[in-house]
């Protein structure tokens, strides 16, 4: 076998990417102590991250930088600083979220690999295209995707000419990665930020199936599953566990290690995977990559694993054998610390030692001899000291006699300083040799700067710093008007169009039935009707969704999904983005519009009153909110209603998706309950017990969106009371025509309601 196949580890701080390196990983992904979706790891500084460059590049490891994370309009300035930097360094991509990272990228640093984040939900083939076009070199697919389709969405990518990367071992979320906000809607906390209190780990009150930890699933382990991921063609098989320590990470990165180097010499596989579980872990399933989607998916215990796997493997039941089984693991796990300990002490990060001697006399040329050391410049196969490193930089002309500016210490000391930084430390600055009273020009001396730069950034040339641009906030369309729009889901509720004048979505499942014309009628027969895309479309469903597209051929769609909307703009079909695709900056509604078109877009709830007050627009696009609507927690391609209530189905099946209606709640140890809802055709999610209400914003920024919307849907209304919808519909009307009694109105009428979100926003 030629073709590579990269192993991609967690670095959550400088002792993991250590590891990582020494147990043969070809890359490791790491964060910065900003703009990174795991800040309860302990991630690494500039410095370190410059130190950790050269010691994976030294071993042929490459490093990955992620900056995951939605961006917030008054972060740009820092954004853009430290793009300033990353350019400078020999990193090899970043790992992106936010879209409008996708245009700063492409514009203003091209010389940067973007790898498109997990938190993307990339899970249908005109995703792919979609990445591809506005600059991804790398997709993280979707971890609830299938081996099958993993290789259509491959063979997509590849001719795109983008790698794919899969997940192939840690942790599973329950919910589709960028579109959980849970953790956002009860704690203020975002996941689309790094923030995740992993509510799907809380214990709940026992549900009818007596279970604790209902949304709780086992660990991801495709460890038996390589043959299948390097036939569907993935590139990169990644761990995940950033903020797991150096011991996880090696033990971990080892064993994946053994076996595809197995795997890639004999064919065959290494069938003890006892070395995983002698680590973190909450039991394994490899049920999405499989397709086999079974309760079995589930662990009522989200703890680690390993002790009661010590059991197992025992098979200690009694004291003395329980005791002596957990002696044995704890046993194996100090030998595994005493092992990492002892591999990673000598690799070192630290900067590296820099000595610049000047020479230069009448009639000779300027010089400056470079002289780099590590101070512990060792590697894993030798660790003998090496040479120092050198260098040499002349002037092209002699030095003479100075008659006004001197090349004294003071001017080399004035230019030469800044050397001093993230990758070196000045040891000595040696004048010793250096003619008094002479003189080249400083144009000249710039030159050898530029130089001597260039050879201590590895034979790169230095970026000059790229100015933050300022952008124009374009006026919309009436400066006087704003309309109020409705989502609905019933085709009953139709008769809603003939009560306002703003524009009517309608909701489409997740799911269709292949060559059912079902929503293809309604909006024949129901013309003014707008398309409203779920966020999650996958194989057939996006297949359909296409379909749907290609007959009803509607002037305007909104959607959550961005394949749909490529395919879209293919069939010139105008489009708006949905509030799904998590819009919180001025260049991601660049983004939308420069690279798919996009009219308008929907800013993200998840930002408060401050957080959006500087989003500009762009010239002739449109921007809308939503400001009443149930609260989606998460969405998850699994079942929650096996845990919940029950169900007599051993897995889940394509009947699940169109025919299951189930709802429940589940109760958490405070007392809050959340409505499970089931759709017809829809995917499980899980709703907030409050309603999304948002008065304020209305008088707030009039003058700033060109459109509000309220989801008159019954989707995640749970077991609250009905409201009518026409009654709903009248009082909103007269909150956006500026009627005092609106607001009263409305309160009356929607009793458990927030707008926590526009008032906390998102926590930096």
């Amino acid at each position: 076998m030629s073709r590579k196949i990269e192993l991609l580890a967690p670095g959550g701080d400088v002792n993991a990417v250590k590891a990582a390196i020494v147990a043969g990983a070809n890359a490791v992904y790491c964060g910065l102590d900003t703009f990174n979706a795991r800040n309860r790891a302990s991630n690494l500084s500039f410095d370190e991250l410059n130190g950790a460059l050269r010691l994976a590049h030294k071993y042929g490891c490459e490093i990955f930088l992620t900056l995951n994370v939605v961006i917030l309009e008054h972060e740009m300035g820092a954004l853009f600083k430290l793009l300033n930097q990353l350019v400078n360094t020999t990193l090899d991509g970043i790992i992106v979220q936010d879209l409008g990272l996708f245009n700063i990228v492409k514009k203003h640093f091209p010389t940067l690999h973007i790898h498109a984040s997990t938190q993307l939900t990339t899970h249908n083939e005109s995703q792919v295209e979609f990445l591809a076009r506005i600059g991804a070199t790398r997709v993280n697919l979707s971890r609830e995707l299938n081996l099958t389709e993993i290789k259509i969405l491959t063979d997509v990518a590849h001719k795109c000419d983008v790698l794919t990367e899969v997940f192939v071992h840690g942790a599973l979320c329950i919910a589709f990665s960028g579109q959980c906000y849970s953790s956002s809607v009860s704690v203020g906390n975002s996941g689309n930020r790094g923030r995740c209190s992993q509510a799907c780990r809380d214990e709940y009150e026992p549900t009818a199936m007596g279970n604790k930890h209902p949304l709780n699933l086992k660990d991801n382990s495709a460890y038996f599953d390589l043959p299948e991921l390097v036939a569907a063609g993935v590139d990169s098989l990644k761990v995940e566990g950033r903020i797991k320590g150096a011991n996880y990470v090696h033990t971990v990165i080892d064993s994946w290690r053994k076996q595809i180097d197995t795997f890639v010499k004999t064919g065959n596989l290494i069938e003890d995977d006892s070395s995983l579980y002698k680590v973190f872990n909450r039991n394994f399933t490899n049920k999405f990559l499989t397709g086999d989607m079974t309760k079995n998916m589930f662990t009522d215990n989200p703890r680690d694993h390993s002790f009661d796997h010590a059991n197992e493997k025992n098979n200690a039941i009694s004291v003395v054998q329980i005791y002596d089984a957990q002696q044995e693991l704890s046993t194996q796990k100090s030998e595994i610390d005493s092992l990492v300990k002892k591999k990673i002490e000598f690799l070192d990060i630290s900067k590296r030692e820099l000595t610049l001697e000047f020479t230069g006399q009448l009639n000779q040329p300027f010089t400056v001899n470079i002289i780099i050391e590590d101070k512990n410049d060792i590697t894993l196969s030798n660790k003998n000291e090496k040479e120092p490193l050198r260098f040499e930089v002349q002037s092209q002309m002699p030095m003479q006699t100075a008659d006004k500016s001197v090349v004294d210490i003071a001017a080399i000391d004035k230019r030469f300083k800044s050397f001093s930084n993230a990758n070196f430390e000045i040891k000595n600055m040696d004048y010793s040799n250096l003619g008094n009273n002479l003189s080249i020009p400083f144009k000249e001396l710039a030159r050898i700067k530029k130089q001597v730069a260039f050879l201590l950034n590895e034979g790169k040339d230095v970026l000059a710093p790229v100015e933050l641009p300022k952008l124009v906030n374009h006026e919309k369309a009436d400066k006087n008007k704003t309309t109020l729009s409705i989502l609905i889901s019933d085709i009953k509720d139709a008769h809603l169009c003939n009560l306002t004048d703003g524009d009517v979505y309608f909701k489409l499942p997740e799911s269709f039935r292949t060559d059912n014309d079902k929503y293809i009628n309604v909006f024949l027969e129901h013309p003014q009707l707008i398309p409203w895309f779920p966020a999650v479309l996958i194989g057939k469903d996006f297949e359909e969704a296409v379909r749907l597209l290609e007959v009803v051929k509607p002037k305007l769609i909104i959607s959550n999904n961005t394949g749909v909307a490529f395919k879209a703009v293919q069939m010139g079909i105008d489009w708006i983005a949905g509030p799904l695709l998590n819009t919180t900056n001025s260049y991601a509604l660049l983004t939308l519009q420069e690279d798919l078109n996009a009219k308008g877009a929907f800013i993200s709830n998840e930002i408060n009153k401050q957080q959006m007050r500087s989003i500009k627009r762009p010239n002739n696009f449109k921007m809308m909110y939503s400001i009443y609507h149930p609260i989606l927690m998460m969405t998850s391609r699994q079942c929650f209603f096996q845990q919940t209530v029950g169900c007599k189905k051993p897995r889940i099946d394509a009947s699940c998706m169109l025919s299951c209606k189930k709802e429940t709640t589940v109760t958490n140890v405070k007392g809050i309950s959340f409505a499970i809802d089931k759709q017809k055709g829809g995917y499980p999610s899980i709703y907030n017990h409050e309603q999304f209400l948002n008065m304020d914003i209305v008088t707030d920024y009039a003058d700033k969106f060109d459109e509000f919307m309220i989801d008159l849907t019954d989707i995640g209304s749970g077991d609250k009371e009905k409201l009518d919808k026409a009654v709903l519909l009248a009082h909103f009307q007269d909150l956006i025509s500026g009627q005092t009694h609106a607001a009263d109105q409305l309160n009356h009428m929607v009793k458990v309601k927030t707008r926590q979100q526009y008032v906390e926003g998102l926590n930096s």
